[in-house]
Parts: C-alpha cells; structure tokens; sequence
C-alpha cells in the first residue's frame, strides 16, 4: 500500500524522467551544425564589442532595487483589494500604515536623489599647472550601450 510520501516521490521519479527523456529525443533529433555567427554570445542582436567587464553606474543596481522592492510592496495590495469588504476599517487602517511607510521610503529615496538619472558630477579641486587649484567636476565614464 503506497503512502502519502511515496505517491509524490513517485510522481517526482516520473516527472524527472518525462523531462530527461524530453531532453535526451530532442538532442538526438536536432541538426547539429555549429558556424561562428551561430556559437557567438548573442547581445540583443548586436555584434559583442569590447571587454565584457564593463563598469557599470551602481546607480542601476540602485534603480533596480528601488523598483524591486516597489513592484514587491504594490503586489500586496491586490489581495488586500478583493477581500477589502470582508476585512472591515482594521484591514483599511492597517493598510495606510503600509502605505504610509511605503511613502516613507520612496520620499527618502527621492530626497537622497536615487531617482535622478542627470545628477550633476561631483566638484573637488584640482591643480591645474599656472592656473592653481580650481574646482572642476569629475565626470563618470560613459557606459557604452
């Protein structure tokens, strides 16, 4: 008599081998002819130029984050809308605390200036031979797209 655990580890079994098998036909039915174009790394259809070290802007991974966490928070909000009703004024109060903190967040991702993509390069003094020290702005390396 087969138990709760040994009917998924058997459906498990079966479902790796459905796939593996997949696998296996397809590798023994497709063409396999290899050409340079083919086996290059493919970089939104165009030709890789350059290193692939490349240093980004942290400002990216910034923005990428922002909206990560954003995107997450407004998810929740869908759930708690179809059930609004049923929750009564304790599920409304407790979701303008989450909203409240949520405006918290983005003010002081605004205000820290995360947002801005044109920031104006920072200034720091520099020496310039008969000139003197002068303040003149660093600018960030272009990222090549």
């Amino acid at each position: 008599m087969l138990t709760e655990f040994s009917r998924v580890l058997i459906f498990l079994i079966v479902g790796v081998v459905f796939v593996a098998l997949g696998l296996l036909v397809a590798w023994l039915l497709r063409p396999h002819r290899p050409y340079p174009s083919k086996l290059a790394t493919y970089e939104c259809g165009e030709s890789p130029l350059g290193d692939t070290r490349v240093r980004f802007n942290v400002r990216f991974y910034v923005v990428a984050l922002i909206f990560l966490i954003f995107d997450v928070e407004v998810v929740f909000l869908f759930p708690w809308a179809t059930v609004f009703k049923e929750l009564g004024w304790f599920a409304f109060v407790e979701m303008v605390v989450f909203l409240g903190i949520l405006f918290v967040g983005y003010a002081y991702v605004w205000r820290k200036g995360d947002l801005d993509w044109d920031k104006p390069a920072p200034r720091v003094p520099r020496y310039e031979p008969g000139l003197g020290v002068r303040e003149t702005r660093v600018e960030e390396e272009e990222v090549p797209f």
